[in-house]
């Protein structure tokens, strides 16, 4: 009995500590956002799972008129996870909540070949928008918008 107690407070606390709840479907609202001219890598929409320690993003990406979906699953312990990155590459990734619990931060690298992409993708609550910053660094180039996004 005493285990069980211990199990379930423990739990809760988990739960309890992730504070703001972002699961959803999300809308991309273009006037709202601040994006690259050429062209953006913040998806069109998202699906957004959080429950307790998990985090599962569901993003479709359109680039050259074509829709793209991706399904990246983390947990919320600070743990790296892998995920399917570009290209057959893999995507290492960290996740962090704040001590406020008021944003999520997911800190990530995917190799590819001689090629290294480093990014950070943080979520948070603006009123009934959610705000994704995303930065991202490689041979490439830099990277850095501000997408918000309208709950359907």
């Amino acid at each position: 009995m005493k285990k069980m107690f211990l199990i379930m407070l423990a739990v809760a606390f988990s739960a309890a500590s992730f504070g703001q709840n972002i699961s959803g479907s999300w809308k991309l609202n273009d006037s709202k956002s601040k994006l690259n001219e050429q062209f953006s890598l913040s998806p069109k929409s998202m699906k957004v799972t959080q429950d307790g320690n998990t985090l599962i993003l569901v993003k479709t990406v359109v680039f050259q008129d074509q829709a793209n979906e991706s399904t990246e699953k983390y947990t919320l312990d600070g743990k790296e996870c892998s995920n399917p990155g570009f290209m057959d590459a893999t995507k290492k990734s960290t996740v962090v909540v704040s001590a406020d619990s008021k944003t999520i931060t997911i800190t990530s690298k995917v190799s590819m070949g001689e090629n290294e992409i480093n990014s950070v993708e943080v979520f948070s609550l603006n009123g009934d928008n959610l705000v994704y910053d995303s930065k991202s660094n490689s041979s490439f180039g830099d990277m850095v918008e501000t997408a918000v996004y309208d709950k359907l």
